[in-house]
């Protein structure tokens, strides 16, 4: 790995690594990204945010921002708990922030046991405390509060168990994110300057439907947000890199486009293939992977995409008054995700000490023990040639998970593998009988909506044999002692 000393010598090695390709930092060029094979297989992964924002585990992972803006409850929580913000800033916390339980071989068996196959562990929020080692900035996991390198620690456990290792970089929004705290007395003062923990703190947040936003940040602060990414590249080598957003606004995309091409280079000398998730149109259409935000997309895509989303509904970290999801809508989820052709993110919050919440563990060992059974309907499956059925409509776009569908008996994703068609029945019925009609067969051989022969089913996880035939009506299926919280899945054996 090229040593880094500064960030002039850096900046030298990024050209000559993107101008020597094969990847040059144009959109045309990195258009010639194709997925990896790997991640359409895997399906499922553990997005992780921890950070010193866990210590005062107050609200949500916004807090380093919220506590300066006056008038806020984290502002109003973070004076009767720590007092004024000139004697105690967010930077404060950095010694609070001891780690003193972090085990990563206990998260790697966690993750591992809960059916991840990738793990994307966030390397720098918005507050710009790096979890890693850096040669950039002092205010790192490795110098400073833990004092380990923690992104490096968790690849290592990761690997060692066999998961995918990713991690996200949520740099770009610290230009503006500590900003309203020079409106008051607190501990942020200018002038600052690159090197300090608080830099640059610009006073106004721009708009972020804006693509032309001002402030716009200065050379300096995007040369260190390039140089920090590729540090995170070159340090560890992750096989996804994931971007929040404001990487979209236009002052960005010359950086963003030269970060692809090197991590895409990078990519091919070390043979391993790479990609970048995006959000909000940010790169170019199948320059990377497109990603949606706490929701999906209500109809399936004819390219692999993923969701992001949290088993909370109110923090991405953990908190003192977390709204968990059940384990049963975050399963339906999954298997809807799955069935558009989508991955899904699914986000935990460990404690300020490297514990996790119970509720967390619990949800965790409902998803492993249902993937355990069901895993073949997950992984390596790919889009039938109908995604769903049922009379419950999903809600499309980001942010679109703040309440839980209520499914019916009639409500089913399919997926296709191994041969065979996996119907799952989002709420399998109390009295056992239920009808998929995608699998109807029409009296017109020329409008079937299945034609095949269909010699055997099953349900996953369940000894009984289901009595089935099939009509113009659909597949029909009685049942006697299957009961589940959970989507039930139905093997389908075609000939």
């Amino acid at each position: 790995m090229f040593q880094i000393t500064d960030h002039a010598s850096y900046l030298s090695e990024i050209n000559r690594v993107v101008k020597e390709g094969p990847y040059l930092d144009e959109w045309p060029s990195l258009t010639n990204f194709e997925t990896p094979r790997w991640f359409s297989q895997a399906k499922f992964g553990i997005f992780i945010h921890w950070g010193l924002y866990s210590v005062p585990a107050f609200a949500n992972e916004w807090y380093s921002r919220n506590m300066y803006i006056q008038g806020t409850p984290e502002y109003e929580h973070h004076l009767k708990t720590y007092g004024p913000h000139k004697d105690f800033g967010y930077k404060d916390f950095i010694p609070l922030f001891q780690a003193e339980k972090f085990d990563p071989d206990f998260w790697a068996e966690t993750f591992a046991d809960a059916g991840a196959k990738y793990i994307i562990p966030v390397a720098e929020h918005h507050d710009g405390f790096q979890m890693y080692e850096s040669s950039l900035s002092d205010y790192n996991a490795a110098k400073m509060g833990p004092k380990r390198d923690i992104l490096g620690s968790l690849k290592t456990a990761f690997e060692k168990r066999g998961l995918l290792f990713g991690t996200s970089t949520h740099r770009a929004e610290h230009h503006w994110f500590m900003g309203p705290g020079k409106e008051f007395a607190s501990d942020i003062k200018a002038p600052l300057c690159r090197g300090d923990f608080y830099w640059p703190s610009e006073a106004k947040q721009p708009g972020h439907q804006d693509l032309f936003a001002k402030p716009y940040p200065d050379k300096e602060f995007l040369e260190d947000w390039l140089c920090r990414t590729c540090e995170i590249i070159d340090r560890y080598q992750p096989k996804l890199l994931y971007f929040d957003w404001w990487i979209q606004h236009e002052a960005y995309k010359p950086y963003l486009r030269k970060i692809a091409a090197y991590y895409y280079n990078r990519g091919t000398e070390w043979g391993q293939p790479s990609a970048i998730c995006y959000k909000h149109d940010a790169m170019a259409f199948g320059s990377g992977i497109v990603d949606v935000e706490r929701g999906k997309f209500a109809a399936p895509r004819p390219y692999v995409w993923q969701t992001d989303t949290a088993i909370a509904r109110n923090s991405w970290c953990y908190t003192d008054s977390l709204d968990y999801k059940s384990s049963a809508e975050i399963l339906c989820y999954l298997i809807d995700v799955v069935s558009k052709n989508g991955n899904l993110l699914l986000n935990v919050g460990p404690m300020a000490d490297g514990t996790f919440a119970k509720k967390d563990t619990a949800i965790l060992k409902d998803i492993g023990r249902w993937l355990s059974v069901n895993g073949e309907a997950v992984y390596h499956s790919k889009p039938w040639r109908y995604a769903a059925e049922g009379p419950t409509l999903e809600t499309e776009g980001q942010f679109s998970d703040a309440s839980a569908p209520v499914y019916t008996a009639k409500d089913f994703r399919f997926t296709a593998g191994n041969g065979c068609i996996y119907a799952a029945c989002l709420r399998y019925p109390e009295n056992g009988q239920l009808t998929i009609k995608a699998l109807s067969r029409s009296a017109d051989p020329n409008k079937p909506n299945f034609h095949g022969i269909i010699r055997h089913v099953e349900l996953l996880g369940f000894e009984e044999k289901p009595a089935f035939h099939i009509d113009g009506e659909g597949l029909h299926l009685t049942t006697k002692t299957v009961r589940s919280p959970f989507p039930v899945v139905i093997k389908v054996h075609v000939e």
